[in-house]
This record gives C-alpha cells, sequence and structure tokens, in this order.
C-alpha cells in the first residue's frame, strides 16, 4: 500500500515581544563585550622597554596631557672608554647640550595619539644627534615597534619588549 506524501506547509513564526526584546538585549550585550575585550586587549605604552640590541632601556610615560614621553633610564655600557665616565649627548648638534648625561635624557617627544594603540611625534637618537619624526605601536602587552622616519620615506623600524622595573 502506497501512502500518500505529507506536504509540510511552513508557516512563519512569529516572535512574541519578549523574545524580540531578550534577542536586542542578547545583541546589545554581545556587542558591548566584544568591545570592552578589545579596549581590554590594547595594552598600556607606559613603563619600561628595552631596545632591540638590549643595550637602551627607556621609561615611557604621560606628559603634556594625554601625550607620550620617554626618558633614557638604562645603558648596558653606561660608561664612555674614551673618557672614564658616564657617557654624555656628546654628537647633540647644539655645543652647550654636549655635556648633558644621556641617563635621565628625554629621548621620545610629545606622541601624540595618532590611532588603535598608535602614538605620533619625535624622537631623539644619541648615536647620531638628530631628531626624527617617529611613530610608536604598541602590538601586544610586551612587544612596541618603533618606527623613525627622515622626510617620512627613508624610516626605519626598531622592535622594542617591555622590560622589568
Amino acid at each position: 500500500m502506497i501512502r500518500p506524501r505529507r506536504t509540510c506547509v511552513c508557516r512563519p513564526v512569529h516572535l512574541t515581544t519578549q523574545t524580540n526584546v531578550e534577542m536586542k538585549f542578547l545583541t546589545a550585550t554581545a556587542t558591548g563585550l566584544c568591545f570592552l575585550s578589545n579596549v581590554a586587549l590594547a595594552a598600556s605604552p607606559e613603563g619600561n622597554w628595552l631596545s632591540e640590541d638590549g643595550g637602551t632601556k627607556v621609561h615611557i610615560s604621560t606628559c603634556a596631557g594625554n601625550k607620550l614621553c620617554a626618558r633614557l633610564v638604562w645603558l648596558d655600557h653606561p660608561v664612555d672608554p674614551a673618557t672614564g665616565k658616564p657617557k654624555t649627548d656628546k654628537l647633540n648638534p647644539d655645543p652647550a647640550k654636549r655635556e648633558r648625561p644621556l641617563i635621565g635624557l628625554e629621548v621620545v617627544h610629545a606622541l601624540a595619539p595618532n590611532g588603535p594603540n598608535t602614538w605620533s611625534g619625535l624622537i631623539y637618537n644619541a648615536d647620531d644627534g638628530h631628531t626624527y619624526k617617529a611613530n610608536l605601536k604598541v602590538e601586544s602587552e610586551g612587544i612596541a615597534k618603533v618606527k623613525g622616519c627622515v622626510l617620512a620615506v627613508l624610516c626605519k623600524t626598531h622592535t622594542w619588549t617591555r622590560a622589568a622595573n
């Protein structure tokens, strides 16, 4: 015996007002949690950072409102072998600044927020006595990329790692 096929008639499902409210609440909650988790993932640049070659440590802190500055706080080789004294800013183009000690010198100047986890400003390179346009991007809690540029086309990027205090 052959049974007749039943055809399924699909009926639209009408959500109740309570279900609509619950769905909107869940969607808003999920969106909020995603936003907060992204904010929480953004690592603060403040603190101590070790240079790519491990020879220099800087301390980044807030300055001039919401900007960032960094001071040189440690050198692997702090003594100038030629003089036997602490290293100074001897390559600075301003002769009046050549005797100032490198330890304590502000080398990152007024980096302003320039996007998510990114700041732009100036960086001083005591190795050649020049100041360059710079960008700092915190890539994770322990890694930051520092990019210095001349004429915005000749750039060099260094990786800094978070260091203990």
